[in-house]
């Protein structure tokens, strides 16, 4: 008997035309086959969910109907809804599904700060990715959100608005639509959306605080370039503030003018304090286990309320073991 890769009712693989096995392509066939098991219902006229969906399927009683809603198998325009008195209006698209919600995914090396229609903000440890290229690696800060978001909207999307190092950690912000993307971003263009961080530096830092300006550019192995030379480069200004000191180490509150790439880590390295961790830029520290460099605030403006919006996160442990009264100067 031959044995060949064709499904029944499918179609044959190409010749060495591997499985796709990624978490998109994974998404995309589950959401296929719940699809094709669904059932759709147009709203003609403004209802209540529970009484729209006894209208509509017939042959369920009232207390299946009302199961298949807790379960989260119905949706509405694309978001699962469970409660019974939800408002429907005309045009609206109402879908029931065999398939039942899944349990709320644990999120791994991060939490949420706030999360609503326009915007999630997190705060990421160090240890995570926030993207990858890779359609294999799932353990991103966008994967594991693009999860916890398509659990309650199959369409739903996101936009990292910036990304901190794997090793890195502090506040995040993202976008969940188009027009909070560019809204948003317009607000780091003109400086609107502010972040402040706690950066632990090498060496002895001896100026309670200074402004750093300097022009950068990147080379061929992908790293900034910090010079003196003005107009070599695109401008970048940081302030900092000096919190700790001690003989190996300076904890410093960082607040840039600019967002350029690896700003705050070109700088530092350029003054002669380089981040501590950051073997790419001349640390020789290998003490924190992690790159000394903390988003600890983030301020910004909702993209749909206009109003200001402001976390804050307490700088890692091991940012202030250094100074510790029993450590040698």
């Amino acid at each position: 008997m031959a044995y060949t890769n064709k499904r029944p009712g499918g179609k044959k693989r190409p010749p060495g035309v591997k499985k796709d096995n990624s978490y998109t392509a994974r998404e995309e066939a589950r959401r296929a086959k719940t699809d094709a098991q669904s059932r759709s219902f147009t709203v003609t006229q403004p209802a209540e969910l529970l009484a729209f969906l006894l209208e509509h399927m017939k042959g369920m009683g009232r207390n299946s109907v009302k199961s298949v809603l807790a379960h989260g198998q119905v949706r509405v325009d694309g978001t699962v809804v469970t409660l019974y008195n939800h408002p429907l209006e005309p045009g609206q698209t109402v879908v029931v599904g065999k398939e039942r919600a899944k349990p709320k995914m644990k999120l791994s090396g991060m939490r949420i700060l706030h999360e609503d229609d326009d915007v999630i903000v997190i705060r990421k440890e160090a240890g995570l990715l926030s993207m990858s290229a890779s359609r294999e690696e799932d353990n991103t800060v966008y994967r594991q959100l693009m999860g916890h978001i398509r659990q309650t909207n199959q369409q739903g999307r996101l936009f990292a608005l910036q990304l901190l190092e794997k090793d890195a950690s502090g506040v995040m912000l993202l976008a969940k639509t188009e027009a909070a993307k560019e809204a948003l971003h317009e607000q780091w263009n003109t400086g609107t959306a502010k972040q402040s961080y706690m950066v632990l530096v090498e060496g002895k830092v001896k100026t309670e605080s200074d402004t750093v300006t300097s022009w950068l550019r990147e080379t061929k192995t992908m790293k900034m370039y910090a010079s003196r030379k003005e107009g070599d480069g695109l401008h970048a200004v940081l302030h900092y503030k000096l919190l700790k000191s001690g003989s190996q180490m300076s904890l410093l509150e960082v607040t840039t003018e600019t967002n350029r790439k690896n700003q705050i880590r070109a700088q530092f390295e350029d003054i002669g304090h380089p981040v501590v961790g950051d073997k790419k830029y001349g640390s020789t520290l290998r003490t924190l286990g992690r790159l000394g460099l903390h988003v600890h605030q983030l301020t910004f403006v909702h993209p749909t309320t206009g109003k200001t919006m402001k976390f804050d996160t307490e700088a890692p442990k091991p940012f202030f073991a250094a100074f510790q009264e029993n450590k040698p100067e």
